[in-house]
């Protein structure tokens, strides 16, 4: 539609062989006057990514969470302060060698140069969580077609990142199966009449489930479709709350969850959700903004909607609130409404 002749792009990575831990860096300050440089924040960088992860996986993210000054904790940016030991915690987040591999060479085999890669669920925190929401605490899911990415953030920083192989794809696969229909058939009827919360339906309500061959189309009651899509859907969020039990991360979620995803479009889902983690949930859409049609601003986009964000402010070319284009040269030009993107992929 944008009539650009495209060659490069930015990945949006995902799958359930995602995995991540926190660890910490720490350098002594040599410079003139024990004065912080941006070398010196570099070097802590380096030593916190200098961790031992075995050869089947590669590290994806290193992410910033927050420095150290000598004694001093809880820095968000310690440029030019004065100390004599800098510590950083950073958030790694890692993903199976074979697996990026091979989305990076189906991208090149379609005649693409990968430009970038980042965490699919990354642009979907930029576009689509408030500053009070990572700030306080909150459960971001995003429900895809063959997995499901989650990511827990507090005080402002992702401090876990993970997947379960269950999505989307899983939903519509129990529908063609419990009513015998094929798989094209039962994804057309999850998006018209699918719902992830049998309570909410009319009981008198139907649907028309499509024949094929020489079978001809029959009617159902509403609540039977969504007797099949709820359990599926419990099943996903129940596996992620066991993963935030199992980690104790269950409390740090105080401002709820936001899903997104193409299957947060179910209806009913975010009651659904509701029931099984038991705080405020809401649907996330990405933010209103410049060039982008309110046929886009879905669930359905937000990972693409947020990578391309990502990528433009790592390049330098942003688009102000106002919807005017601003490009600034050099990496001292980043500009980024969630500083913990700002310069942090390293």
């Amino acid at each position: 539609m944008s009539g650009a002749d495209i060659k490069a792009v930015s990945l949006a990575l995902s799958g359930a062989n995602i995995e991540s831990f926190n660890t910490n860096g720490q350098i002594a300050v040599t410079g003139r006057g024990r004065e912080i440089t941006q070398e010196d924040i570099a070097r802590v960088h380096e030593a916190a990514r200098a961790v031992s992860i075995s050869m089947d996986r590669e590290i994806l993210h290193v992410i910033p969470r927050s420095y150290t000054v000598d004694d001093q904790k809880g820095i968000r940016n310690p440029l030019h302060m004065t100390g004599v030991r800098l510590e950083c915690g950073v958030h790694i987040i890692t993903g199976s060698v074979s697996t990026v591999q091979n989305m990076f060479k189906c991208v090149t085999r379609a005649g693409y140069r990968v430009e970038q890669s980042y965490l699919g669920i990354l642009g979907c925190a930029r576009t689509v969580l408030t500053e009070d929401e990572r700030d306080l605490g909150c459960l971001l899911i995003d429900i895809g077609g063959g997995t499901t990415d989650f990511m827990i953030f507090a005080e402002s920083e992702p401090v876990f990142t993970s997947a379960i192989p269950a999505g989307g794809s899983q939903i519509t696969g129990d529908i063609s199966i419990m009513l015998s229909i094929p798989v094209d058939a039962a994804e057309h009827l999850k998006k018209d009449s699918g719902a992830a919360w049998t309570e909410a339906i009319d009981p008198d309500e139907t649907v028309i489930v499509p024949g094929f061959g020489a079978r001809e189309p029959v009617e159902l009651e509403r609540r039977k479709l969504v007797s099949i899509v709820q359990p599926r859907v419990e099943e996903i969020f129940e596996m992620v709350n066991e993963r935030l039990v199992k980690n104790g991360l269950k409390e740090l979620i105080k401002a709820g969850v936001v899903l997104t995803g193409g299957s947060a479009l179910l209806p009913h889902i975010d009651e659904c959700a509701r029931s099984v983690f038991g705080v405020p949930v809401r649907i996330g859409t990405p933010a209103a903004m410049s060039g982008l049609d309110a046929e886009y601003r879905s669930p359905a986009f937000s990972a693409a909607v947020g990578v391309a964000l990502l990528e433009a402010e790592r390049t330098g070319a942003t688009t102000e609130p106002g919807g005017r284009k601003k490009t600034r040269k050099g990496k001292q030009g980043s500009f980024s409404l969630i500083k913990w993107i700002k310069d942090r992929f390293f």
